[in-house]
């Protein structure tokens, strides 16, 4: 959904969504999407997270057994 920004009658940043005839699906405030937009994950960052995780847990290297003293 591409969002196209404007400004409102007080001067706010807004962003709206339009539908397929070209009306307004959904308007809101720069400040409030980009707050939702920061708490979520992208799909992107879960697939490179996982990536991360994998990479790591192959070079972990084994533990040794300890020397016993006698």
């Amino acid at each position: 959904m591409p969002r196209t920004t404007h400004r409102s009658s007080k001067g706010t940043k807004l962003y709206a969504v339009r539908d397929a005839e070209g009306q307004f699906k959904d308007i809101q405030t720069y400040k409030r999407a980009h707050g939702q937009d920061v708490k979520r994950v992208s799909k992107a960052e879960i697939v490179a997270k996982k990536a991360a995780k994998k990479k790591t847990a192959k070079k972990a290297p084994a533990k040794k057994a300890a020397k016993k003293k006698k």
